[in-house]
Order: structure tokens, then C-alpha cells, then sequence
């Protein structure tokens, strides 16, 4: 499928206009998933350039037939805790409230996604939908999220050979420095995850985020939320999508189109059977 893609400006957000790129396919139907796409950067990155970054990722959810939208989250307020989740959640809120006006429609499924950073805050507006709007949100897709501000588990040496480990360390160092550090900030030190919206998670054998993102899941299976974990192959390229090294080349565009289409299937069936 022919994938379109256009710039716009979301104009009533709760905490004001948000420039925002959205990708469709060109034969996306009526009811089409929106989902709202925020792009990764380590916590530094803003602008629509940025979320060009989150193409690839993007563009195999719109071949699939979805309509992303990738906000400039950062460039609102800044991207220091909480700014950017509060955008994130005024975003989720409009597109929640609004599916008639522009981006999908009253059928439409709605989901938040996230690579990377942006996985952080997609998993963050997940919890404070649960806490405020759980009705309103389908589902959760996490694509290798940071996770894990104390970057202590045993993949994440492995970023040091991808190029990544200083500019993560930099990037919690500089998200987490208004002091403090919220559950909504760290998903991963959240102890009350029940109850959040089914997730689709992706990571890869050599992404060095593997381990928290692999923890997380089994941390909301075990809280008996519905969780389609996907594990891609090692050289594979996956690690590009955040900007880590990587001699393999990218492959893994099919099976995430695959696993986002059967994802959305479940999930419609569920809404359904509501």
C-alpha cells in the first residue's frame, strides 16, 4: 500500500497547537487505528525533522492500513519531566475527544506508540490514561523503550558498541533533571501497572534496551494485562530505528507491519464484543 504523508498542526490541544506529521495509507479505509507516534531521540530531540526519524516504524503501521500521527511532543513546553507527558496526554485526550474532526473517525481504534524515548512516554501516557481516561484507549504498542533511568541491566552494555550509551545517559540526565523521579517518568519502577491498556512490544536480540523492555512485559503479564511480545532476530538492523550502529540491514519492516495488523484485529474484536 501507497503510504501519503502529510504535515498539519493539531490547533486545539488542551495546552495549545502541536505541529504534527501523520502518515495513511492511500487506501486506508473507514474505522482506520489512529495512532499517535511519538518519535525517539533520547529525550533531546525536537521538531518535525525528528519524527522523520520514526519513518520506517510509521510507515509499516500506515502500509498496514492506520493512520500515524507523530507530534512534535518536545516543542510545546520542553522536554524536561513532565513537560513532554503532558503534551503527550493532551494530545491522547484531543484525538480521544475529536476522531471526527480530520484524523479518523468515531470507529477508529486508538492507540499510542513510542520507539525509544518516545516508547518512555507512550507507556507513561498509558498509565495516566488508566488513571484518568482508561476507557478511551485501545491499546499500547512499546518499540524498544527507555525504560530504565539507572541503565543497570545486562543488554544495555551492549550500547557502548552501537554508539549509544552516552547519549541515553545524557539524554535521562537531562529528562529527570526538574527533580525527582516520577513513576510516569520511569515505567519501569511503576509499581501499580495493572490495568493499563493491552501492549504490542517489540525489541530485537541485539538491542541493547532489550532487557528493560523485555522486563516491563513480563511485569505487565504478570499484572494480567494482555501483552504480544515480539523478540526480531539479530542482525536485522533494528538497532537504526534509534540511531544505534548497525552493519545489518534492515529487514524487519514486513513482520511489524504483520504483528501490528493482527494486533488491531484482536483489539477490534474485543471493542466488539463491548
Amino acid at each position: 500500500m501507497t503510504v501519503q504523508v502529510k504535515d498539519m498542526v493539531l490547533e486545539k490541544v488542551g495546552i495549545g497547537p502541536v505541529s504534527a506529521r501523520v502518515y495513511q495509507g492511500a487506501e486506508f479505509g473507514k474505522g482506520a487505528p489512529i495512532v499517535l507516534f511519538f518519535h525517539g531521540g533520547a529525550f533531546l530531540e525536537s521538531g518535525i525533522q525528528a519524527g522523520i526519524k520514526a519513518s520506517a516504524v510509521a510507515e509499516s503501521m500506515a502500509k498496514a492500513g492506520a493512520i500515524v500521527a507523530i507530534p512534535d511532543y518536545n516543542a510545546p513546553l520542553g522536554n524536561v519531566f513532565p513537560k513532554p507527558l503532558e503534551v503527550g496526554y493532551s494530545l491522547f485526550s484531543y484525538l480521544a475527544n475529536k476522531r471526527a474532526s480530520g484524523i479518523g473517525d468515531r470507529n477508529s481504534l486508538l492507540l499510542i506508540a513510542g520507539e525509544e524515548a518516545g516508547g518512555n512516554i507512550a507507556a507513561g501516557v498509558a498509565l495516566k490514561a488508566r488513571d484518568h481516561y482508561a476507557d478511551a484507549l485501545d491499546g499500547q504498542i512499546l518499540i524498544s523503550p527507555l525504560l530504565d533511568p539507572f541503565m543497570g541491566t545486562s543488554s544495555i552494555r551492549e550500547a557502548d558498541g552501537i554508539g549509544m550509551r552516552q547519549r541515553w545517559s545524557e539524554g535521562w540526565s537531562h529528562y529527570l533533571s526538574g527533580g525527582g523521579c516520577h513513576p510516569y517518568a520511569a515505567p519501569c519502577l511503576c509499581s501499580r501497572i495493572a490495568g493499563v491498556a493491552p501492549a504490542l512490544i517489540f525489541t530485537a536480540e541485539d538491542d541493547p534496551l532489550r532487557d528493560e523492555t523485555v522486563g516491563y512485559a513480563a511485569r505487565l503479564k504478570a499484572a494480567g494485562v494482555e501483552v504480544r511480545q515480539h523478540i526480531l532476530p539479530a542482525g536485522g538492523g533494528w538497532p537504526s530505528i534509534y540511531g544505534g550502529k548497525t552493519d545489518g540491514t534492515s529487514n524487519w519492516q514486513e513482520n511489524v507491519s504483520r504483528q501490528f495488523t493482527s494486533f488491531v484485529q484482536e483489539l477490534s474484536v474485543q471493542h466488539q464484543l463491548h
